[in-house]
């Protein structure tokens, strides 16, 4: 069942609904929708509690911990946009999805994967200034200035998406609703379309440059100088010292772009199976939220510390009310 939508002298062809195909024939398909689930409350839980302690400790009112929070923030609020919705679609075999719904779905899950991407290259600026200019980094890198980057990736990510997805508005769809993805994704739905699609395909190729390439060129090249930087320290205790700071930001980097690239080549280079694809695309966008924050506990000395020093804190908060409870019963 459509709409027609005239606008301008033009008649826009919309279905009331969106079909999500999601994995097609795949046996035990449900274990792994509620393997999802699992990874969904992981993320939120590993997440929540990073972006608590940095809000609790006052050693990481820094502007670095300021992206950091960010990221966390990013991490949940896209997870939040994509695993839920998934399993509500496909848990009860529900795979019908209203076609406002499907924009709303669309804006918010590439929203916040622009947002992760950002948001790593902002780290990797914090990165840069503290090792190439360690004299000048309190200088440069203040608490207002991260506040400000990180403000204006976020007015970047929203004026992108929103021309990314409103362009669909324009689009018709005649024939096939069936969007032979997870979710309501841009590449599939606007080949559905019947009309010229030519400006969505435009579109796309410069989301991808803009919150893909660039960043991870820019990350590239930003490592380039870091590791001239580390030759020109002539110690080599601190020449580890300032490369174990950049070893949480690499992982990071390498975990969100290098699945998310390889799927880009894998469909540009080869006909790749639907089920492969999005079983592919499924943990690229979910296993890194998850992971994020078990990373940055591990191999950052500093959260390490403030972790230890709010569970000293609760600890003897605690005692203090429970002598006080005891004293008050006698």
């Amino acid at each position: 069942m459509t709409t027609t939508v005239p606008l301008e002298n033009a008649t826009f062809i919309r279905p009331h609904a969106f079909y999500i195909s999601g994995l097609h024939n795949m046996p035990h398909s449900k274990y792994y929708y509620m393997f999802l689930c699992f990874v969904y409350i992981v993320t939120i839980l590993g997440n929540s509690f990073i972006m608590g302690t940095i809000y609790l400790a006052r050693t990481l009112h820094t502007a670095k911990y300021i992206a950091v929070f960010n990221l966390a923030l990013s991490d949940m609020c896209g997870s939040s946009a994509l695993i839920p919705k998934y399993a509500d679609l496909f848990l009860p075999e529900n795979q019908y999805i209203p076609y406002e719904d499907c924009l709303a779905s669309m804006f918010f899950v590439f929203l916040f994967m622009s947002l992760q991407s950002f948001t790593l290259l902002a780290l990797c600026f914090d990165r840069v200034i503290a090792i190439c200019f360690p004299l000048r980094y309190h200088t440069i890198v203040t608490k207002t200035t991260m506040t400000l980057i990180i403000g204006f990736l976020w007015l970047f990510a929203v004026f992108i998406i929103t021309i990314l997805v409103s362009l669909i508005t324009r689009l018709s769809f005649c024939e096939s609703t069936t969007v032979g993805s997870y979710f309501c994704d841009h590449g599939p739905v606007i080949k559905l379309s019947c009309n010229d699609n030519t400006p969505n395909y435009m579109m796309a190729d410069t989301y991808i440059v803009l919150v893909l390439c660039i960043p991870l060129g820019l990350i590239a090249i930003s490592y380039v100088c870091i590791g001239i930087a580390l030759l020109k320290i002539s110690h080599g205790a601190d020449r580890k010292k300032a490369m174990k700071t950049c070893t949480s930001h690499l992982i990071l980097v390498g975990m969100f772009y290098v699945p998310v690239f390889s799927i880009y080549m894998l469909t540009l280079t080869t006909t790749v199976q639907t089920n492969t694809r999005i079983f592919n695309s499924v943990l690229a966008q979910a296993m890194p939220p998850m992971l994020n924050p078990i990373i940055y506990t591990l191999k950052t000395e500093e959260v390490l510390q403030s972790i230890k020093v709010l569970y000293k804190r609760i600890k003897v908060n605690f005692a203090i009310e429970g002598h006080v409870k005891s004293i008050a019963k006698n």
